[in-house]
């Protein structure tokens, strides 16, 4: 493998001057537990890459779909941020909304659908976040750049992973729209951030690098 590929298997870093200190954050969280969690998941992502390097295995985002990669860095930015910020909870309801409740809202800090809490998405797109349903929420997305599986077959060169940008904020209904498909298409139906709640998000934006 070539030295290239193996600078790859270590994310760049995140860089501690990229958080706004005016951000609006809710439920107690800080910017310091997003940036804990978000450095927390460089180290896994580095450490199981290494391994998977000595091994002369592809990296974890180069043989991974696209959007199974996307969903891992979200689910692991939901499972991180209750462990340094103590008034926020995983939702432990199975595929409840949203994913992080406030500690003690909901019995057992469990929800189907509730009202308060923030939802997180991942996504290697700047914007057009999608979700499943239109929802009144705070939503809060990790942007990220990272190769993809298919690109060793269409001689796209490595590069290590790195996050982008962190935006979040309170969103409603009419800030989603539903993106249709063709009658031939098999892809799941999907809501699209519209461009007012992008504007609501860029403006309290949380990190860029």
């Amino acid at each position: 493998m070539s030295a290239q590929e193996f600078l790859s298997c270590t994310p760049q870093p995140v860089n501690p001057k990229g958080f706004n200190p005016k951000v609006d954050l809710p439920y107690g969280l800080s910017i310091g537990h997003i940036r804990k969690a978000m450095e927390e998941f460089t180290d896994f992502l580095g450490f199981l890459n290494s391994q998977l390097h000595s091994r002369k295995l592809a990296r974890m985002e180069a043989f991974m779909m696209p959007a199974n990669f996307s969903s891992m860095v979200g689910e692991f930015m939901a499972t991180a941020i209750p462990k340094h910020c103590k008034t926020l909870q995983r939702n432990a309801y199975h595929n409840g909304h949203p994913d992080l409740v406030p500690s003690g809202k909901y019995k057992d800090n469990a929800v189907s659908h509730g009202a308060e809490g923030i939802e997180i998405k991942s996504s290697r797109n700047v914007r057009g976040w999608q979700g499943h349903n239109p929802e009144d929420t705070w939503l809060m997305v990790f942007v990220f750049n990272s190769n993809r599986n298919r690109d060793a077959y269409n001689s796209v060169a490595p590069q290590q992973f790195r996050f982008v940008k962190v935006v979040g904020a309170q969103i409603t209904k009419s800030d989603w729209q539903f993106s249709g498909r063709s009658a031939t298409s098999r892809r799941t139906i999907t809501a699209t951030v519209t461009r007012t709640g992008f504007d609501k998000m860029e403006a309290n934006w949380i990190y860029r690098d």
